[in-house]
């Protein structure tokens, strides 16, 4: 005996005690959905048989069921339930929630329980309970359904309980196991001959019998309201329910449709918008086709959840707590969206923009409202163009993200308000993040595999960065990761060396490596568009042709002019290196390194290294004059002496080392961008890319820009080799002689992984001088060197590997058209990440 249970669902056990339901619930349940109320009865009063507990029992069981069902889990009730008001509660949350209510009763004969409560010590009480618990579960039994609830199955003896197996059902909305591809076409109402041409330019073929063959692999979906306004409603049914028939595709149904059905029932409708139209042509055709109409649009269900739950398509879209569930409401406003009950100036429902406040993970494709360009709006996107109002026929191809759209023949039916336009903010609309977003204790899961946890701190030190300093947030869209230097060198009077690198990736399984030259200069994201029109698209109303900022999400420069110029000279070069075409896009995200290191750090230089150097400096010349004079005096101070002649002399080294570094900034001629990653274009993150690829196209953008973009240089290899070794060494060892910083070793392939899951994608490898900088004028003193080489690398490669799987998702979710919210939880991430103390000098 099978019980079909949707899931997810409430079920409700219901029996006179002794009838079974706990050994039942435990045969066919998990531990972990089955809330019974002699459980919670032992949690308040340490005896699952105290009755004076029942009712705080059941007040923390009715808590524990919210929260399971707010999260779409399965859940059931062991409890008697054999009394219409404790199920009433139960029946209440699951609609609260959206959720089937299903019933599950052990009507077994009264001495088969009383038998089995003899033989049970803790059922001291008289035989008149079970009696009175049978009569009320059999009186109970036909009202059930009127109840609320949506299935009823009653085991009426021990063989009935003992044969009967669960079996859970996806609910008709879940269809995560379908992956697409997809191709989503908006509102059709009745235009056929559009949508015959929409399904051929998507590469839909239709046959002389008037079946449609979809491309391989591809299904089309949809939207819904097929009728009504457009020329050919019965041809738009008949295309459609042979598509879903021969499951070329999937339909969900609009308020036009069901009005349909309703007056095709004969139900009383009002015939205005069209459908009076679409009766007449529908009351040409046979009564045998009117009732397979009618059936078709009756058994369309809400809306769909597709793709893993990345995807949800309803007619007039869905909010994240209705995706996936059932009742009168989700099916309400899938059809009509959220409407207010008043009607405006037109005479026409005023409706709520849910998508402006909409904060789910999936994204939601739909239609109803007629907008004259679709837009993504915090990761929901209106591609209803009007074709029936002279407009255009829409589709979305999915995953792709991909608009292809039809011009209607003709202006079949007037509006009754001008279609709606595109709202402000590019591709996501203007909502900003919510404090709500990004508060308290922060779960962020990344497609590379670390999961980073924040702490409330974390995410407030964040926000408190972000939110007072970060450039406009729509240029926001990727901030960088930190970089982990090698294990420190044991020997020598080095603290870094390649060896230490090389070992690490090797013991990683890394075969092989690439040096990049390290720029001395201040880390860089450009983010350059093509035109205005890319901007608009892409970013919003935002001035300019992209944005070049900091690490922490800072503007780059305070000089409008000079960030002009510079994207300008990015901009150009990529036109002139023909790299907008053959990455066919009209944006780029750059990673790169800023020249000379005085463009953004001249305050940290005049006050911090230039200070130290010159106040080491006058100090010391007037010891060392000082002392000279005693010495020739007769005072013996010659070790004393010779010791601050080399202070001086590391003083004088230290001040070379970070002049190096130091230039004018001020105009573009001074300026030099050093870009080493090109990360995303036009739908993609080049991750997947090995760096080769990325010198390659980066040193053709150099080639065409060189007033501006210099060329990082690299060598390769082999960790197998003892000879490629040593060649990496001895241009490691050339680089720095030459006051050079040194370099960055990384994987062969952009992301690489080992036996404990994924590696650093680069390791910092300093040269002597450069490292003097940054750890102090006499770090070369051989008693510092010693205390320096107890510095510790573990927490900051931890930190590095997850501001890079942080990083590189929140620019995912960027070229995916995600909500521009869910971009900055992960650039925000990465700063929350920044925000725990750690030795800056790593």
């Amino acid at each position: 005996m099978i019980l079909s249970v949707p899931d997810p669902s409430l079920v409700v056990l219901m029996g006179a005690s002794g009838s079974g339901k706990s050994s039942f619930a435990g045969q066919h349940f998990g531990p972990s959905e089955v809330l019974s109320s002699d459980f919670f009865r032992w949690v308040v009063a340490n005896d699952e048989t105290d009755q004076s507990a029942t009712e705080a029992a059941f007040e923390l069981l009715h808590l524990a069921l919210h929260k399971r069902l707010e999260r779409g889990l399965l859940t059931v009730v062991d409890a008697t339930n054999v009394q219409k008001s404790a199920r009433a509660a139960l029946v209440r949350i699951a609609k609260e929630h959206d959720l089937f209510a299903v019933a599950i009763a052990l009507d077994l004969p009264e001495e088969v329980c009383q038998a089995r409560n003899e033989g049970r010590a803790n059922r001291a009480f008289g035989p008149q309970v079970v009696r009175r618990h049978v009569r009320d579960l059999r009186a109970s039994l036909r009202g059930l359904e009127r109840e609320g609830f949506r299935e009823v199955h009653v085991l009426r003896s021990s063989a009935e309980v003992d044969a009967a197996r669960v079996e859970r059902r996806p609910l008709r909305t879940d269809r995560r196991l379908e992956r697409g591809p997809f191709d989503i076409i908006g509102d059709i109402h009745g235009c056929l001959e559009e949508t015959l041409e929409l399904l051929g330019r998507l590469g839909y073929a239709r046959q002389a019998d008037g079946s449609v063959i979809p491309p391989e692999g591809r299904r089309a979906i949809f939207l819904g309201d097929l009728v009504d306004r457009g020329p050919d409603p019965v041809g738009a049914l008949r295309l459609v329910m042979g598509m879903v028939a021969s499951g070329a595709a999937l339909c969900v149904p609009g308020n036009h449709d069901v009005k349909l059905a309703r007056a095709l029932s004969g139900r009383k409708v009002t015939r205005n918008h069209g459908l009076a139209e679409t009766m007449a042509a529908l009351e040409a055709q046979s009564g045998e086709f009117q009732g397979e109409v009618r059936r078709f649009i009756e058994s369309l269900t809400s809306h769909y959840v597709l793709d893993g739950g990345a995807l949800v398509v309803a007619h007039a879209g869905l909010p994240a707590r209705f995706q996936g569930r059932s009742s009168g409401r989700v099916r309400e406003f899938a059809l009509y969206g959220d409407v207010t009950g008043e009607t405006d100036a037109y005479g026409l429902p005023v409706r709520r923009d849910w998508a402006a406040d909409y904060r789910g993970q999936a994204a939601v494709v739909y239609g109803h409202t007629p907008v004259h360009e679709p837009r993504w709006v915090n990761g929901a996107i209106d591609i209803d163009t009007g074709c029936a109002f002279g407009g255009r026929l829409t589709a979305l191809r999915w995953p792709e993200r991909e608009l292809v759209s039809v011009p209607a023949r003709a202006t079949y039916a007037v509006p009754a308000r001008p279609l709606l336009a595109a709202g402000p903010g590019g591709p996501y609309g203007s909502a900003p993040l919510d404090l709500a977003d990004f508060s308290g204790r922060v779960r962020l899961e990344t497609r590379l595999g670390p999961t980073v946890i924040l702490t409330e701190a974390q995410s407030a030190a964040a926000l408190e960065v972000l939110g007072r300093f970060a450039v406009d947030p729509r240029w926001l869209v990727y901030l960088p990761p930190t970089m982990s230097p090698p294990e420190t060198r044991r020997e020598g009077n080095l603290l870094e060396h390649p060896l230490e690198a090389f070992a690490h990736y090797r013991a990683q399984g890394i075969e092989r490596v690439v040096l990049e030259e390290k720029h001395m200069g201040s880390r860089c994201v450009a983010v350059v568009c093509r035109d205005e029109a890319a901007v608009r698209r892409r970013f919003g109303e935002v001035s300019g042709l992209g944005m070049l900022y900091t690490r922490s999400g800072r503007r780059f420069f305070d000089n409008d002019a000079l960030e002009e110029a510079a994207l300008e000279a990015l901009r150009a070069g990529m036109e002139r290196s023909g790299l907008w075409e053959e990455l066919n896009t009209d944006w780029v995200v750059l990673d790169a390194e800023l020249l000379p290191w005085t463009a953004k750090a001249q305050q940290l230089v005049r006050q911090q290294y230039a200070a130290v150097s010159a106040a080491a400096s006058a100090d010391l010349a007037a010891a060392e004059t000082a002392l000279a004079a005693a010495s020739a005096r007769g005072v013996d101070l010659e070790d004393l002496l010779e010791g601050t002649r080399r202070r001086t002399g590391r003083v004088r080294a230290y001040r070379e080392a970070f002049l190096r570094y130091c230039g004018p900034a001020g105009t573009l001629g001074d300026l030099r961008l050093a870009p080493f990653h090109l990360l995303a274009s036009e739908g993609a993150v080049h991750a997947d890319k090995p760096h080769a690829w990325h010198l390659e196209q980066l040193e053709r953008l150099s080639r065409a820009a060189p007033e501006f973009v210099q060329s990082t240089r690299a060598r390769w290899v082999d960790l197998s080799d003892e000879a490629s070794v040593a060649r990496g060494v001895a241009w490691w060892e050339d680089l720095t002689r030459a006051g050079g910083e040194g370099v960055v070793v990384k994987p062969e392939s952009f992301v690489a992984r080992g036996p404990k899951g994924l590696v650093q994608p680069g390791i910092k490898v300093r040269g002597r001088e450069y490292l003097r900088i940054i750890y102090g004028p006499e770090y070369t003193a051989p008693e510092h060197l010693e205390r320096l080489r107890s510095r510790a690398v573990g927490a900051k490669r931890a930190r590095a590997l997850r501001e890079f799987a942080l990083g590189l998702e929140g620019l995912q979710h960027f070229v995916e058209g995600s909500a521009l919210w869910q971009v900055h939880r992960y650039a925000l991430g990465v700063m929350g990440l920044e925000a725990d103390p750690m030795d800056p000098r790593l």
